[in-house]
């Protein structure tokens, strides 16, 4: 029994020394690729040291993230213009309420409280109707930007960390290259060598995957805005033009779908 133990506690003690030995290798290679890149990275910002330079996707990307930044701005103000519209809805809602308790209240007034409370009752159906457009097309230009854009730009964020653990390993490969050659200097050599092919085919595969990403994000973007625009267009002309069977078809034609009237739950923008 004793004998049990003593194996079982080695054996313990060798599993721990293990993961510990694991552990401090990958700290090792952590900090000597954290050194290489720093390194590369002061050299660019300097001027001293050379870069994997792709005018034409690098294009692209800068057009990308410019065009994230406008989009934004759109998204910003669909949504103040929602928030606004909103109160105004609100409010027709409580004048209509206000108007027809006046004209049951009012008898020498009765018909002209009643009509304008018909007519505010008429406005608030409508604008409930032009908020569930915005609404949609506000979902619509957020999943776009927060998130397929996003997704686009993180795998930029890769391929550029990518692109900078490239060039420092080339950059450690030309250096050791250009000096001694005895034994040890070959073996620097040969692991350098490993090394940059390794960060080589990390970074071609990556500059791939932003390549193929930018060029479907940018088909889906046209398609979605496309769709957008036409719904935000038509939607606010009919709403404006007082031409509610218009506004409803223009819904029905998007697939926009509203709340059923009378539900007690909170409007959609209550919940957003």
């Amino acid at each position: 029994m004793h004998h049990s133990s003593s194996s079982s506690s080695m054996a313990a003690e060798e599993t721990t020394r293990g993961v510990a030995v694991e552990k401090i290798e990958a700290m090792r290679k952590w900090s000597l690729n954290t050194y290489k890149c720093t390194k590369q990275m002061i050299s660019e910002r300097f001027g001293r040291g050379s870069r994997t330079v792709d005018l034409e996707l690098e294009a692209q990307i800068e057009l990308l993230r410019d065009t994230k930044r406008k989009y934004e701005n759109v998204l910003r103000l669909a949504q103040a213009l929602t928030n606004h519209f909103y109160n105004m809805v609100q409010t027709q809602h409580s004048l209509g309420d206000t108007f027809a308790d006046l004209s049951q209240k009012s008898p020498e007034l009765r018909d002209e409280f009643g009509y304008n409370a018909e007519t505010q009752k008429l406005l608030c159906k409508n604008g409930e109707t032009l908020l569930g457009a915005i609404n949609f097309f506000v979902s619509s230009i957020n999943t776009l930007v927060n998130k397929t854009m996003e997704d686009t730009l993180m795998t930029i964020k890769m391929y550029e960390n990518a692109r900078l653990e490239f060039d420092a390993y080339r950059s450690d490969l030309e250096e050791l290259s250009l000096g001694p050659r005895d034994a040890v200097a070959m073996a620097r050599i040969d692991a350098a060598q490993q090394q940059y092919q390794v960060h080589k085919e990390k970074y071609e595969r990556l500059r791939s995957d932003v390549t193929i990403k930018l060029k479907f994000l940018e088909e889906n973007k046209v398609k979605v805005m496309h769709k957008q625009l036409l719904l935000f267009h038509n939607a606010i002309s009919a709403y404006f033009a007082g031409n509610q069977q218009q506004l409803e078809q223009t819904l029905k034609q998007f697939n926009v779908k509203l709340r059923p009237p009378g539900a007690d739950k909170p409007s959609w923008l209550e919940e957003q």
